[in-house]
């Protein structure tokens, strides 16, 4: 069994509000397109009702940057930055106040799981089950009791582990062989097709993205099987204090929002486990590499 510091992790509450998705208030409402086709994209922010962890990254209709579930964030700047520091994948996310909660339709005190952090954006995404998410409302309040920030693998100091509660750290169930720590991922993307978050300095919130605007990589990588939530290996990149490339490392990550059209976009990956070490991770290759699985969400 790999040793890990678990134990001594400092656990917080952080809270925010679902969202409103906004848009534009001048100029042009539409986005482009990589092959130069206007669109309004859809998908970001409030409460996304039929899409979830588990399913299909792409093929929704104008769906860009798509995120599962509830979208949450503070509007106070700082206290949002530190949301989306603190929590981490598979932390708890408690109803603390609901517009709709009533005697005849209890809402407050309801529990779902944080299922990523969008960058740049600066938002939070929470997984409800299908009959808590009817009852909830743009503004309503979600509590994170957030821990993991700080993890480690004792007996493995050159892995780096980030936005990774200690509950999926348990469910994606690490294993050792020789020297090497072995983890489980539904893909392996090369890293030369990573695009946009790249240039990051940390890599403890929000994500970088798995390009998804050359017909040619799609195919030939399969890039549209992807799923949200899937665990991926990206090759010959090292993200212990951002993303960048080097010969040999590996990052681990999920996948927390769906495809996007626009240049340099592409399903987005949240930092879970990386090294510069070559040989040190090897990713052993699932379908069942998926939040939804590992953490029992439907």
């Amino acid at each position: 069994m790999i040793k890990t510091n678990a134990d001594s992790l400092v656990e917080m509450s952080v809270v925010g509000e679902i969202t409103h998705p906004r848009y534009s208030t001048s100029g042009a409402k539409y986005d482009v397109s990589y092959d130069g086709k206007p669109f309004i994209g859809i998908g970001m922010a409030g409460i996304t009702y039929n899409v979830k962890v588990g399913d299909p990254a792409f093929g929704w209709a104008w769906g860009e940057h798509i995120e599962p579930g509830v979208s949450i964030k503070n509007h106070d700047e700082s206290a949002n930055a530190g949301l989306n520091l603190l929590s981490c994948i598979g932390n708890e996310a408690t109803v603390v106040y609901a517009a709709l909660d009533s005697k005849e339709t209890k809402v407050k005190g309801e529990v779902g799981t944080v299922t990523g952090k969008h960058g740049g954006v600066e938002r939070g995404m929470v997984h409800f089950p299908r009959k808590i998410l009817e009852r909830l409302c743009v503004e309503d309040r979600i509590q994170i009791r957030a821990c993991g920030v700080g993890l480690k693998l004792v007996d493995y100091p050159e892995i780096s582990i980030m936005n990774c509660s200690p509950s999926l750290l348990k469910a994606i169930n690490l294993s050792e062989k020789g020297s090497k720590v072995r983890i489980q991922v539904a893909k392996v993307i090369p890293g030369k097709i990573m695009g946009s978050g790249l240039g990051s300095h940390c890599s403890f919130k929000g994500d970088y993205d798995i390009q998804s605007v050359s017909p040619d990589a799609i195919k030939e990588y399969s890039i549209d099987t992807i799923r949200l939530g899937d665990l991926v290996a990206i090759t010959d990149h090292d993200s212990s204090f951002g993303p960048r490339w080097q010969d040999g490392a590996i990052t681990i990550g999920a996948i927390i929002h769906g495809a996007s059209s626009v240049s340099g976009h592409g399903p987005g990956v949240a930092v879970l486990f990386t090294t510069p070490k070559e040989g040190l991770i090897e990713p052993i290759i699932t379908r069942k590499a998926n939040i939804a699985d590992l953490l029992g969400l439907n």
